[in-house]
């Protein structure tokens, strides 16, 4: 009797045990972006290591009707890099250099290789990135997924620089696209986050590698566009720009300081300048961030110690390389209730200024955390389907920071909303990988040819084989 009982026993924890075990290797997979909003149960993770075993996961997945979706450090945060049930393809260790040739100023780069990389591996031969979000610590992949930009303002956009990129596509082939061949899916790939397929490596064009002097100084906002247009846009000499415009309450949206990066009179100087650098003062800018975050007198410090800061740089020397060389890692933040969400508006040159007044006249009513504005130019540049720039445009970036509960979540989505309507009615646009807080009215007129986009999307992949939550939220 003793002895059946005990049988019963170890059947009994046998079969927990093996039921344990199998809901432990079967339990979903939760993945969420650098924003922490959007936590969404997956499938798998696949991380890609060679292009063999990227084809054959596709094949599998499309044998079995299974969605894809494709991610790089996932800063996007809209959900772009992953969808429920689906499978997630890692593309962070598919980073090789494939061809470097310094004469044509040209690199081949699996699409998982950070800007970063390619910095080290050009710098020596005096090579530089031609455009690239302002960090250097995203994917080549993803920053082309969402066809970046950056402080130059002699280039356009990302697709710019882009000579060609082969592409795993939503049958499992691969083909090579470029302009001139297979040309139709060239724009619609480059800020196409990750609809199309999987960007197996990319051939980008470089610039030589330059010595600039810094010129900084603080400006009232009035004064900004005849500043860009007279003193940094008709110099050939001043290759990169940007400038921040005040979110502190004693100066809100009024007063700025710009940074010009002006080509130095004296480049045998770039030698003694040109080791990438590490970004300084890492601690005190966390520092004083931090104190932002909770109060308008923190706002306010931050805004005078910025100033200061950044004008005192004025005549310092600095190589193209070394400007594209921050990590951003003062703004690291985990806060388990809040977190920190960026929204991009394009405006117009000459809509600048009546464009701020109209913002600030919001802002001014709205309850919303705003932490940091930067100012960026970017070119008119309409070849990418989903473009933002239809026109020559100051790019506003905002930094919020945000609750996590669903309360806080709305009112930062009803105040975005009315944001994106200010944006609209100076003729502007707004930047797409963020959360989907605008309405599809508001995607309609800041993207004329999206519905386009979604067609081709369709034709290209009908049956819906890399999916996100992005296209869940716009598409028909």
């Amino acid at each position: 009797m003793k002895k059946s009982v005990t049988i019963v026993t170890l059947t009994v924890y046998g079969v927990a045990l093996i039921c344990s075990l199998w809901f432990y290797n079967h339990k979903p997979i939760v993945v969420e972006d650098v924003g922490h909003l959007l936590p969404t149960k997956i499938k798998e993770i696949h991380a890609a290591t060679s292009k063999s075993d990227l084809q054959s996961w596709l094949k599998g997945a499309i044998a079995n009707g299974e969605k894809v979706s494709v991610a790089g450090m996932q800063h996007s945060q809209g959900g772009h890099t992953y969808y429920p049930g689906g499978i997630m393809v890692d593309m962070k260790d598919y980073d090789k250099i494939l061809d470097y040739n310094p004469a044509s100023k040209t690199i081949t780069v699996q699409s998982g290789a950070t800007w970063e990389d390619i910095q080290k591996k050009i710098n020596p031969d005096h090579l530089a990135i031609r455009v690239m979000q302002s960090q250097n610590i995203f994917t080549v992949g993803g920053s082309i997924s969402v066809n970046a930009h950056g402080r130059d303002i002699r280039y356009g956009s990302l697709i710019d620089t882009v000579k060609s990129f082969r592409l795993l596509t939503p049958e499992g082939d691969i083909i090579h696209v470029s302009r001139t061949k297979n040309g139709n899916l060239f724009p619609l790939v480059i800020g196409g986050y990750g609809l199309f397929g999987i960007i197996l490596d990319v051939t980008l064009k470089l610039t030589d590698d330059e010595l600039y002097q810094i010129r900084s100084k603080s400006l009232d906002y009035q004064d900004y566009p005849a500043y860009f247009l007279n003193e940094v846009k008709r110099d050939p000499s001043i290759r990169m720009h940007i400038a921040r415009i005040s979110v502190a309450p004693d100066s809100l949206l009024r007063e700025m300081f710009v940074t010009d990066y002006k080509l130095s009179a004296d480049q045998s100087k770039l030698t003694s300048f040109s080791s990438l650098e590490k970004e300084k003062l890492v601690a005190p800018q966390k520092f004083l961030l931090g104190l932002s975050r909770y109060s308008g007198w923190g706002k306010n410090l931050l805004w005078e110690a910025q100033d200061k800061f950044y004008v005192s740089q004025d005549g310092d020397y600095i190589t193209r390389n070394n400007v594209m060389r921050s990590d951003s890692q003062f703004m690291v933040y985990n806060n388990p209730s809040k977190t920190e969400t960026l929204q991009e508006y394009f405006v117009p040159v000459d809509a600048f200024t009546s464009y701020i007044d109209d913002l600030r006249t919001l802002l001014e009513q709205e309850k919303l955390n705003l932490l940091n504005i930067t100012v960026r130019y970017v070119n008119q540049d309409e070849e990418a389907v989903l473009s933002y720039a239809k026109e020559d445009m100051f790019a506003l970036v905002l930094l919020i920071n945000q609750g996590r509960s669903e309360s806080s979540v709305k009112h930062t989505k009803e105040v975005i909303q009315k944001m994106i309507d200010v944006t609209l009615e100076h003729n502007g646009s707004y930047y797409l990988p963020y959360y989907a807080y605008p309405t599809q009215g508001q995607m309609d007129e800041a993207y004329p040819h999206n519905k386009e986009f979604f067609n081709q999307k369709k034709h290209f992949d009908p049956n819906e084989t890399f999916m996100n939550l992005f296209y869940k939220e716009y598409s028909p």
